[in-house]
């Protein structure tokens, strides 16, 4: 009944927010009565799921064959966190050989406890956080993964290396997000412009944001350590049916009022909210400390405008993005020749994904 949902509810954010004391919980929690329910909720709705990093115990007891319908994993963990590497190995080793992991490292995350929008979605700047996003098989809907990085001995950007990535040459490109990492080296913005420049298309929106590291890219060899280098890893989702917008709440937003006129001009853009995800993708700077202390103020007007929608995203050392809708090939405002700027500081980047509708 409602009494043991609003119990699963309370052991996920649980598990999703107290990382170190997660080990200890999972003895007292029905982990796989928990899980059941999750996975029941994405094969019926094609939403994707959000899985706490705790979890991981309770997920290795399902049998290999219930988690094929799995086509993609994407995580993030805070900083802090220090075991990333290997929660990276234990989900490529618990998902299907054929679902791809994109793991980040960031200094803050922004969650909706247990991908349900009966939750409140959380803006989580302090302590050890992290989730797991896992994406149903869905038809019509291709999302891969890539990885730049940057040569030391070439200061120009092959090109070429976008139409192997399916990033160029491809109709069905709707939407990329970009997550720069080591963004302190020297050249790192400068290469990171190379990247962004030629994918700044009105037909395609451009989300995400600078992370400390990634962690897991399963395409990439294990043996290669990308601390050593700055670079850019992202994903791209391909499909006809997939609608999209972003919207750019600039330093001026600093208050609910301006927020929340954010987040209208976003539901202006009448993308489809059923079958979609939201990401916040925002500057270390903002959070509480840019709204005077009052905590959840982004997460929560997205949530007054989008309540059936789970939002996720993090906090990063500066925000890729711009006002841009794509259905067909309407876009929120009138373009000119002139490339909108897509990189900003102290900023925060709003995007929906809406991945067609359910069957």
């Amino acid at each position: 009944g409602g009494g043991a949902a609003m119990e699963a509810a309370k052991g996920g954010f649980v598990l999703s927010n107290l990382a170190e004391v997660v080990e200890r919980v999972l003895g007292f929690l029905p982990t796989k009565a928990l899980l059941r329910a999750a996975w029941f909720a994405m094969l019926l709705t094609g939403q994707p799921l959000m899985g706490s990093m705790g979890l991981l115990q309770g997920l290795s007891q399902y049998p290999s064959e219930q988690l094929t319908f799995i086509s993609f994993c994407l995580f993030f963990l805070t900083a802090r966190k220090r075991n990333s590497k290997e929660t990276a190995i234990a989900l490529e080793k618990l998902l299907p050989k054929r679902c791809q992991v994109l793991g980040l490292v960031t200094p803050g995350i922004v969650v909706t406890p247990m991908g349900s929008s009966s939750n409140r979605p959380q803006e989580i700047e302090d302590g050890e956080a992290g989730f797991a996003l896992l994406f149903p098989r869905i038809d019509g809907v291709k999302i891969h993964t890539f990885h730049f990085s940057k040569d030391v001995k070439n200061r120009v950007f092959d090109e070429s290396k976008f139409a192997e990535a399916g990033l160029k040459n491809n109709p069905d490109l709707r939407v990329v997000l970009l997550f720069g990492y080591n963004s302190w080296k020297p050249g790192a913005t400068r290469f990171l412009h190379q990247i962004v420049n030629p994918l700044n298309e009105k037909s395609i929106i451009l989300a995400g944001g600078q992370v400390e590291s990634f962690t897991s890219l399963t395409s990439e060899n294990n043996n290669v350590q990308p601390g050593d280098a700055c670079g850019v890893v992202g994903l791209a989702f391909s499909g006809p049916q997939i609608q999209s917008a972003t919207v750019l709440l600039d330093q001026d937003v600093a208050d609910e009022r301006t927020a929340e006129a954010a987040m209208q001009r976003l539901k202006a853009a009448n993308i489809p909210e059923h079958n979609t995800i939201g990401f916040m993708f925002a500057c270390v700077g903002r959070g509480y400390r840019h709204y005077k202390t009052k905590r959840n103020m982004e997460a929560d007007a997205f949530r007054k405008f989008f309540p059936n929608v789970p939002l996720f995203g993090f906090f990063g050392h500066g925000e890729i993005g711009c006002d841009r809708i794509v259905t067909g090939n309407f876009v929120l405002r009138e373009c000119n020749d002139i490339k909108d700027n897509l990189l900003h500081g102290y900023t925060t980047v709003m995007t929906l994904i809406h991945l067609g509708s359910a069957k």
